[in-house]
């Protein structure tokens, strides 16, 4: 069983970017230099819109925050758009070198439901500083089979083949008052990381007590297989976070007991905890993650004893 130290906040917004008012949600993290590592975050403007941003902090002592984007790296789409109410990056892989692929979900409002997820592509050739759409509309479109979530892409380059652990649903139930999605885990390949599949092969699906997950992060283990953190949504008490391990990527075992990383009974995670990712460069000793309302609080870490 791991054993984790929680280290409290790296950084929260300090209003001073239209962009950044509020949360520092989802980190996602890159190799920067030899001694920086980029945390990918989403903060909220003050309409609650989501932008992509990024810190910049020390590998070795993150919470020495070095630098923060002045401006969005990635602004939310055209009014119409899959993404004009808000962007969320969930994973960014180098597929050749100087050219980066950031996989996004891209929020829609809507009227009969709340919302819709769908993943897109953006793409940077200046070191990430700023990224471009790949195209204006999603590179995982809905379908008859995942309608309104196709979105939390993880997406990894391994054996030749882009790997994609992404979540995916159609239906939504009322809890505690709330209209909310319920979704599944998915997974699909890719030869180019553009084109995918209409319909991904389910890896887990919701237990008696949750309804969906948050984006998943996905990782190759020293023995060769594949470690999965992610998110859970509980019907009762908000997100928690979970850990599964796979011989192959489609069959997993979770094993939520093992990461052993729950709500503090005060402080920024008392409420909940969710979107865990490690330290870029597979760095498992360090663990970036958030805490209440999906990152309220700011960017969180712990690292392991």
């Amino acid at each position: 069983m791991m054993k984790w130290e929680k280290k409290g906040i790296i950084w929260a917004p300090d209003k001073k970017q239209f962009w950044a008012q509020s949360h520092a949600t989802c980190p996602t993290p890159i190799s920067a230099s030899i001694d920086t590592t980029r945390i990918y975050l989403q903060s909220r403007d003050k309409n609650n819109v989501g932008r992509v941003g990024y810190v910049d902090v020390l590998s070795e002592n993150p919470e020495k925050v070095i630098g923060v984007s002045k401006v969005p790296a990635l602004d939310v789409g055209a009014p119409g758009s899959f993404d004009d109410s808000g962007v969320f990056q969930c994973s960014i892989v180098q597929p050749e070198p100087g050219t980066l692929f950031l996989y996004y979900a891209g929020f829609e409002l809507l009227q009969k439901v709340r919302y819709r997820i769908l993943t897109g592509l953006a793409i940077s050739n200046n070191g990430g500083i700023s990224f471009q759409r790949y195209q204006e509309t999603p590179i995982l479109e809905r379908t008859n089979t995942e309608l309104h979530i196709r979105g939390g892409p993880s997406v990894i380059y391994h054996d030749n083949l882009f790997k994609m652990w992404y979540v995916a649903g159609s239906k939504w139930e009322v809890i505690e008052n709330k209209n909310v999605p319920v979704y599944s885990v998915k997974y699909l390949e890719s030869t180019d990381g553009i084109s995918w599949g209409d319909e991904g092969t389910t890896v887990f699906e919701p237990q008696s007590d949750e309804h969906g997950f948050g984006r998943p992060s996905v990782y190759v283990n020293d023995s060769g297989g594949f470690d999965m953190l992610y998110s859970v949504r509980k019907r009762d008490g908000g997100y928690r976070m979970g850990y599964a391990k796979s011989n192959n990527g489609m069959d997993w075992v979770r094993e939520d007991q093992l990461l052993n990383m729950d709500v503090s009974l005060n402080g920024p995670d008392s409420e909940t905890i969710e979107f865990g990712a490690y330290m870029s460069d597979s760095n498992k000793n360090i663990l970036f993650y958030n805490g209440n309302d999906y990152g309220r609080t700011g960017l969180l870490w712990a690292v392991k004893k």
